[in-house]
């Protein structure tokens, strides 16, 4: 399931996180590259343990937090600290797939990577290029959102970065590992939650029917996750 999750970020928050990260010491972004994603690398990232990326990443996990529709869609069990990357300049990544297994370096922290996300921060108009390029069983899609949108999408997929050729595309990403392993078996539960919202708004969260698909989807739920 690839969805689109807006204003994760807004205001204040954003431009704090801004603020924060444009003013650190960037690195190579080959720093956390597998073998495979530093021959297809060509970006500029924040070192995981910089004091300004980590405050900024509190933030924006303060923020997931309180996004009930980020909630729905990942159902979170484990979400990676956030990392910040920047693209100018022709800097461009080219196609990869992400990890399967996640470690933070110096630590036991780890996490399977169901799904990726990329938070934007940068507004669409200030660069050129810069697009994700997510590739499914539905073709190709091309993603640019505005600054403090957020794009989730399965951490299986294929993507790429196109070259930036004017301005700088400013971002963060993460991985998520989901209480609901299966990708289809997420996309249900989501389904199945949006449709009970949509109808109880209507109809009033204590009919009938609404309660027992609340059971349902609990059900399914604890069936389906992992904790």
């Amino acid at each position: 399931m690839m969805i689109a999750i807006p204003g994760v970020l807004s205001g204040r928050a954003l431009d704090h996180v801004r603020t924060l990260v444009t003013g650190a010491e960037w690195i190579d972004g080959n720093a956390t590259s597998g073998h495979q994603s530093a021959l297809a690398k060509k970006n500029r990232q924040l070192p995981e343990d910089d004091a300004a990326a980590r405050e900024a990443g509190g933030l924006i996990l303060d923020a997931l937090g309180a996004t009930p529709l980020f909630i729905a869609a990942a159902l979170p069990l484990k979400v990676y600290p956030p990392l910040f990357n920047r693209y100018g300049g022709g800097e461009h990544f080219d196609t990869h797939v992400d990890n399967a297994i996640r470690l933070k370096r110096g630590t036991d922290f780890r996490i399977r990577s169901d799904l990726s996300a990329t938070l934007f921060l940068a507004d669409p108009d200030s660069y050129d290029g810069g697009e994700l390029v997510v590739e499914d069983t539905l073709g190709t899609h091309q993603v640019k959102l505005a600054a403090g949108d957020m794009i989730l999408y399965p951490a299986s997929s294929l993507h790429h970065v196109t070259p930036v050729t004017r301005g700088e595309r400013l971002c963060s990403f993460f991985w998520i590992q989901s209480m609901v392993r299966d990708d289809g078996a997420r996309r249900t539960l989501f389904d199945l939650d949006t449709a009970i919202q949509a109808v109880g708004a209507d109809r009033g969260q204590d009919d009938p029917a609404i309660i027992k698909l609340t059971g349902v989807y609990h059900n399914l739920l604890r069936r389906w996750a992992d904790a």
